[in-house]
């Protein structure tokens, strides 16, 4: 059966500091003259991140069929830059090819969990290691990554606070991201890209307990001092808390 994505899906679905979460409005006709396939990869990207944003939230719950012409509609686009979407998408991770046409939102099983943590793991205590290093080397300036990180804490701190759970998910996912940037590696921010989808929709499935938001905290604060191996300790606990957490939130690990 077809998941109608003109229903309640996308109507009220904005999640600050997350992409996506517009409206995709702007018209995909070039003008006359224009150069169509700027305006085209723009719309594409924006249908993209429109459709993640909206399995994240899980108004596109996992099995859920997608069908072209009504994300397009939903979207208010046309199906070119949907399905070029669509297409990225089924790259990242997030969405699985049907047997004869169509895509649908993919199920994350346990062997899906566990394999993205083993190569997020590495990834993220890295990171945090090479943005620890970076500000080091900076002293006494503090890099502009330090100040984002930094907002993205707070803003998942009040968020807790306020109970909004899809914006702590947008603020914790930023958190990491800005990890990334802070490193200065474009080779790992690529290579994260890749994974960020599917640890977005990880991140709001499962539980976040106090004790994790607390580990980010320690984590900024030997990032901001330039400990390199104290950041990538306390990093490497934070990713294996959160992989134990994930567990037993979706298959109920003891």
């Amino acid at each position: 059966m077809a998941y109608v994505a003109g229903s309640s899906a996308g109507r009220n679905g904005t999640r600050p500091g997350g992409p996506g979460g517009e409206r995709a409005t702007a018209p995909d006709r070039p003008a006359p003259g224009a150069d169509a396939r700027p305006e085209r990869t723009s719309l594409s990207v924006r249908a993209r991140d429109a459709v993640r944003q909206r399995i994240v939230d899980r108004r596109y719950p996992q099995g859920a069929r997608l069908v072209e012409r009504e994300v397009a509609e939903e979207l208010r686009m046309s199906r070119v830059p949907v399905r070029e979407a669509l297409r990225a998408l089924v790259g990242e991770g997030l969405l699985e090819l049907l047997p004869h046409s169509g895509v649908r939102v993919r199920r994350l099983e346990r062997s899906d969990v566990e394999h993205l943590y083993e190569v997020w793991e590495p990834l993220a205590v890295q990171a945090s290691r090479l943005a620890a290093r970076r500000v080091a080397g900076s002293a006494p300036v503090e890099p502009p990554g330090v100040i984002a990180l930094r907002a993205s804490l707070d803003r998942a701190e009040e968020a807790a606070s306020d109970d909004e759970g899809t914006r702590e998910v947008a603020a914790h996912t930023a958190f990491h991201e800005d990890i990334v940037a802070l490193s200065g590696n474009p080779m790992l921010a690529r290579t994260m890209e890749q994974l960020s989808g599917q640890l977005q929709l990880l991140f709001g499935m499962r539980e976040e307990p106090q004790h994790m938001r607390a580990q980010h905290a320690v984590m900024f604060r030997y990032i901001a001092a330039g400990d390199e191996e104290s950041a990538a300790a306390s990093t490497l606990l934070h990713v294996r808390d959160s992989r134990a957490v994930a567990l037993r939130s979706l298959f109920d690990d003891a």
